[in-house]
């Protein structure tokens, strides 16, 4: 399939390359581009402008924000101006849902495809194709683009014909994670300031009643008191917080969690810690008991 690719950070640049291995012609662009030098290098073709990404049958944006989908999208010379009429647009980036509605209106009255196409994993499940893929859109389209998600993902969950559903999936899911990290990082605090050793504290959470893979993940880093330099930075959740309380109020649904969260989240940005790893939730509630 010819396939453009946009956004090559820590997650688009191993599943741009996982889409190459298999052997798809894949265009690449990135606002930084050095960052596609390596594709390059291995097949990908690389291009200088938003335009070039969009010769194909289907592209895919993997970026940071709405106001960064917004500029390849709805920008001068964007995907929404140069995408042939039986294109696919597949958004795989968290955006909000209220820009994922938007997304679909303006691909449908173009005579575009438009999938929202989530994921659940962390850049080392993106390098091994083993990420969890939320998907919603048109039963056609959804067709086109699973030989795409069969290479990127180890499953593909397709949950209706509405894509900001998965959007909606995904800023859900984000803020149980975020959640875990916040009662863990509490957690922790508790036991470390008693003197339990925190590996052993661990052991006994993941071997008895929380064996989960975000506990087994993420309780190793804040064990250890690891800061990812591939993680998912604590700015970027407090966008999806942020985009998760947008979402329940629009539909008049209270979430007092994700406010305490959320104000968590701004605390550690304040602290000039937006760059870090989420998992940086820990380190806050560590403070605020005095280790």
């Amino acid at each position: 399939m010819d396939v453009g690719f946009i956004g090559l950070g820590h997650m688009g640049a191993p599943m741009a390359r996982n889409l190459l291995k298999a052997g798809h012609h894949v265009t690449v662009y990135n606002r930084t581009p050095g960052k596609a030098e390596a594709l390059a290098r291995e097949g990908a073709q690389v291009a200088s402008r938003v335009a070039d990404t969009c010769r194909g049958d289907v592209l895919i944006t993997m970026l940071s924000d709405d106001a960064a989908v917004e500029g390849v999208v709805f920008g001068e010379g964007g995907a929404l101006q140069t995408l042939r009429r039986d294109a696919i647009h597949i958004s795989m980036s968290t955006i909000s849902v209220a820009l994922s509605d938007r997304l679909a209106e303006a691909h449908g009255k173009a005579g575009q495809g438009y999938v929202a196409a989530p994921v659940f994993g962390r850049p080392e499940a993106a390098a091994a194709a083993k990420l969890f893929i939320i998907a919603a859109g048109a039963d056609a389209a959804l067709a086109r683009c699973q030989p795409l998600f069969d290479v990127l993902g180890q499953e593909t969950f397709a949950i209706g014909a509405k894509p900001s559903d998965a959007n909606i999936v995904k800023l859900s899911g984000n803020f149980l994670i975020a959640s875990v990290l916040e009662s863990l990082g509490e957690a922790f605090a508790l036991v470390r300031k008693s003197g339990i050793d925190p590996h052993r504290y661990l052991n006994i959470l993941t071997s008895t009643l929380f064996s989960a893979p975000v506990y087994r993940t993420y309780g190793a880093i804040i064990a250890e008191d690891k800061n990812p330099a591939d993680g998912f930075k604590l700015s970027l959740g407090l966008k999806d917080i942020r985009l998760a309380l947008a979402a329940a109020d629009a539909k008049t649904v209270p979430m007092p969690v994700a406010s305490l969260i959320r104000d968590h989240f701004i605390e550690g940005v304040a602290q000039g810690e937006g760059d870090a790893d989420w998992s940086g939730l820990a380190r806050l509630a560590a403070r605020r008991a005095g280790l």
